[in-house]
């Protein structure tokens, strides 16, 4: 395992790495990341390269028995590179070309881009070929971040046209299932169609779906120009990653791709940042965790986690005492295998001032320090836990065709697509159930459970996958919207394609905005605290469901809001609404006692994660409040952290 921080020996005066490495060792790392910001450094004018600095620190590095991430430096290209090749930034949906500085302000689809992102690393990996202390190469920084996931250059539109013809092959073909009668938007020639720039009104659905696609593909075909360079020079020791970065729902390209071609994924877990007068929710952060380790169904690297506050222009929180080793510990309950804190001193000059490191400007030893020392020390002799498989009974499935559609077309001003996953997740966290986050196009074998927020798109392959998941005994649980898109993002037109898996009709819908709750009545818990709905509300009609909600109006009270139809020998349910935090707290309640999933009870706001070594089970508690709690006769202190074997 590999622990450490982040460490940019470029920006301080050569003579503070000593001390510097010094006391990093004594921190309890074995491992730093450097590199990955440094391209004017190894090519200071083009063609001329100079890898001295490095060899100079790697050289000190390693004789404090450190071991080196090393990152290759496309995210921040040199200014010489911009001022020759202006070609290569990338433009805004306005036209307007982005200025050089920043970070990722790269065309990804530029061919003088490409070739000298080729010539930087290629030579940085051969330089280093038979280097034994770089255990690991980090392709790039944070891919996509920060809005650079989109360019509407020329060159992006010459390449989206290209995309286009050929997955098309005529433009007849591509008229049709588009449908670009409407609003005589017909084409004659692929040299017609438009990037989906600002217009009057909106682009056409389907257009902006393959824009997505469009910008997901060549975002990681640029990742993979890299990779397959990485991988012909590295050596066997070495491990090809990429860090991936939070909000991933709100970018234009699918990570499972980008996962797939790497040995493993890398996160940067930042649970505040700059505004935010509080950190995500515990569930919320668990999310992520699940998110990453469902890439490829295997544990992960943390190569940027938080230790401090943080923030660009705005600085957010600021972490509690004891708060940032919490999310740590979390971070590896929930499989992550190594971790890195960022950074081992905050920067005193530059856009990242305000971003805190383990040390600060007065380069002392604080608490920040002591904190992560003391995870180092936690974590020591808990490799066997912290490396072993996890196993989850439910998924939680998304679809980046799905979410790229949603943000084209919300249908409420209320609807926030994480936000709809966390209705469907938090459940299962609550209850402490441990729960994988997949790609919906990823096997269904290991599961009992499915959850399925706004499928909306869902093609008849899918809708025969979850009814053949149901009818051997498995539970499907379908939110509102699903099925009534195809792959082109085009309504169906007809009879819905899910209507005989969930045994209803939906009779009609209707969007409920910023602050609009509606009521519900239960049929089967009438006992219980009152139902609401938000966001949105399908009028459900039962065929051979069993209905379990309905609203509570005057115009609408005879729909059904949930539903729940048997099919072989499992069950899908229908929930087409936004249900509030107790009505799906009382549907999960139900599969996992109908699923024979036991839930790990604990007071609010304290986690419990079951993890296996050998024969042997550990339960990790995680204190997520600021305030002492007992639980099972154990005190936990505010933010800590517990180890207990069962």
């Amino acid at each position: 395992m590999l622990f450490g921080v982040d460490y940019y020996p470029e920006h301080w005066p050569e003579s503070k790495m000593e001390d510097d490495l010094k006391r990093i060792v004594e921190l309890g790392a074995n491992t730093v990341r450097i590199g990955e910001f440094a391209w004017h450094m190894m090519e200071p004018v083009e063609g001329v390269f100079d890898f001295s600095f490095f060899d100079r620190a790697i050289k000190r590095i390693k004789s404090h028995g450190l071991q080196i991430i090393f990152g290759t430096p496309t995210a921040t290209f040199p200014a010489w590179l911009a001022s020759k090749y202006p070609e290569i930034l990338s433009r805004d949906e306005y036209g307007h070309q982005r200025a050089f500085g920043g970070r990722r302000q790269y065309c990804y689809n530029s061919d003088v881009y490409k070739d000298k992102t080729e010539k930087i690393v290629s030579r940085l990996i051969k330089h280093y070929a038979n280097e034994e202390g770089i255990v690991a190469w980090q392709i790039d920084n944070e891919l996509g971040h920060e809005g650079s996931d989109q360019c509407y250059c020329e060159s992006c539109v010459r390449n989206f046209r290209s995309y286009l013809n050929t997955k098309y092959e005529t433009i007849e073909q591509l008229n049709r299932r588009y449908g670009t009668i409407f609003w005589g938007q017909t084409y004659n020639d692929f040299n017609d169609i438009p990037a989906p720039t600002p217009t009057i009104t909106t682009h056409n659905p389907a257009l902006q779906l393959d824009w997505a696609r469009f910008r997901s593909q060549s975002i990681n075909d640029y990742a993979k120009l890299q990779i397959d360079i990485v991988r012909d020079c590295k050596m066997s020791h070495q491990k090809v990653t990429h860090n991936l970065f939070g909000g991933f729902f709100d970018r234009a390209y699918d990570q499972n791709v980008l996962a797939s071609y790497l040995d493993v994924v890398s996160y940067d877990n930042y649970p505040v940042w700059g505004g935010l007068e509080k950190p995500l929710s515990p569930a919320h952060i668990a999310m992520t965790h699940d998110y990453i380790r469902g890439l490829k169904k295997q544990n992960f690297w943390i190569v940027e986690e938080l230790m401090g506050a943080q923030g660009h222009t705005v600085i957010g929180y600021l972490p509690r005492p004891g708060e940032a080793k919490l999310w740590s510990h979390q971070a590896m309950a929930r499989g992550c295998e190594s971790l890195l804190y960022f950074r081992w001193r905050g920067m005193t000059k530059g856009a990242e001032q305000f971003c805190q490191g383990i040390l600060d400007a007065d380069d002392r030893i604080n608490e920040k320090y002591t904190e992560a020392q003391t995870f180092f020390s936690d974590v020591k002799g808990l490799e066997a836990i912290y490396s072993s498989e996890i196993h989850s009974d439910v998924a939680i499935l998304y679809d980046y065709d799905n979410r790229w559609s949603w943000h084209n077309q919300p249908q409420s001003h209320a609807f926030n697509y994480t936000d709809e996953i966390l209705r469907f997740y938090t459940p299962y966290h609550d209850l402490n159930i441990m729960t994988d986050v997949i790609d919906l196009k990823k096997t269904f074998e290991p599961y009992k459970v499915l959850m399925v927020p706004i499928m909306q798109i869902m093609d008849s392959e899918t809708i025969d996958r979850l009814r053949a998941f149901a009818s051997s005994g498995g539970t499907v649980v379908l939110g509102f919207r699903s099925g009534i898109k195809d792959r082109d993002n085009n309504l169906y037109f007809g009879e819905s394609p899910i209507k005989s898996l969930i045994g209803a009709e939906i009779k009609s819908y209707e969007s409920l905005g910023h602050g609009v709750v509606k009521p519900l009545i239960s049929y089967w818990n009438t006992n219980h605290n009152p139902k609401t709905c938000s966001v949105w509300r399908d009028l459900i009609e039962p065929i051979d469901a069993e209905p379990l909600l309905k609203y509570d109006d005057e115009f609408y009270g005879h729909y059904a809001a949930v539903v729940k139809n048997k099919v072989g020998s499992g069950s899908v349910y229908y929930v087409g609404c936004g249900l509030s935090e107790n009505g799906m707290r009382e549907i999960v309640k139900e599969i996992i006692s109908d699923q024979n999933i036991s839930p790990n009870l604990t007071p609010d706001g304290v986690e419990s994660v079951v993890r296996n070594s050998g024969d042997t089970t550990f339960e990790i508690l995680l204190n997520h409040n600021g305030t002492a709690i007992e639980h099972n006769g154990l005190k936990l202190n505010p933010y800590d952290f517990k180890i207990i074997k069962r």
